[in-house]
């Protein structure tokens, strides 16, 4: 379909450009070195410049596929479409922070097909493709096997869209469940997690399609349960089999 086995080589080595590029432009740690686009919403001179590069390669590339960044908008439509956030997880990056990454998806209408993250403080690489299993630095990767919550560990993603009455509605719904609550600031790497079984779970009332698209063919990949999701944007979640219908149960 589409060459996809070729695309994810190429946003491979894409992405490895782009998280070195990232890593020398990071700032050291200390207050954060950005400018605030809104309530909590960082953007630094890396996630232009990061975006700009990758923009250009995936053009040279492939010059019939769309392209979305978070930064630039749509630049071009094509029948695929690569959705781009620069440095998801911002926030943490703009502090000298370690958990951020590169995502880098391709969508065939409202459907993820492929995705790369690459996290390169934590030396990671995440790939999938419709048709084979997801990959962790090359090593096949599956959701985790739990099946209780009283046992599960799930990361509710925080969005400046959501009052934040209902984001601790739905942390206190979880934990009520029995569920261990983490936040990491990063909603690719969160969703990765899930595919990789480190988490079995990630809950979020509004998340962008920039934030998901690759973590989308991930998690499809790797055995775990998606709930549908607006490529407008709005909640996701994302769970390992055995404890979907419980967390969805309280989402």
């Amino acid at each position: 379909m589409h060459a996809l086995p070729r695309r994810l080589e190429t946003a491979v080595a894409i992405a490895n450009a782009a998280a070195a590029q990232a890593m020398a432009m990071r700032p050291a740690p200390g207050a954060a070195q950005a400018t605030l686009k809104g309530r909590q919403d960082w953007l630094t001179a890396a996630d232009g410049a990061v975006e700009e590069l990758i923009a250009e390669r995936l053009a040279a590339a492939y010059p019939e596929d769309g392209f979305q960044g978070e930064e630039q908008g749509t630049k071009r439509s094509g029948i695929l479409r690569w959705v781009v956030d620069p440095i998801d997880g911002t926030s943490n990056y703009a502090r000298g922070g370690a958990r951020w990454c590169v995502s880098i998806g391709l969508m065939e209408g409202d459907r993820a097909v492929l995705g790369v993250l690459a996290a390169p403080v934590q030396g990671e690489i995440y790939a999938a493709h419709d048709g084979v299993g997801a990959t962790l630095n090359s090593v096949l990767i599956q959701a985790a096997t739990t099946d209780r919550m009283d046992r599960a560990i799930i990361e509710a993603g925080w969005s400046s869209r959501v009052a934040a009455p209902d984001y601790l509605a739905l942390c206190g719904r979880l934990m009520g469940a029995g569920a261990m609550l983490r936040s990491g600031g990063s909603g690719a790497l969160g969703l990765a997690d899930v595919a990789s079984g480190r988490i079995d779970a990630y809950a979020e009332l509004h998340i962008n399609l920039w934030d998901c698209a690759a973590a989308l063919a991930i998690l499809n990949a790797s055995g775990a349960i998606t709930t549908p999701f607006d490529p407008a944007g709005g909640p996701l979640l994302a769970a390992a089999p055995g404890v979907a219908a419980a967390v969805r149960a309280v989402f």
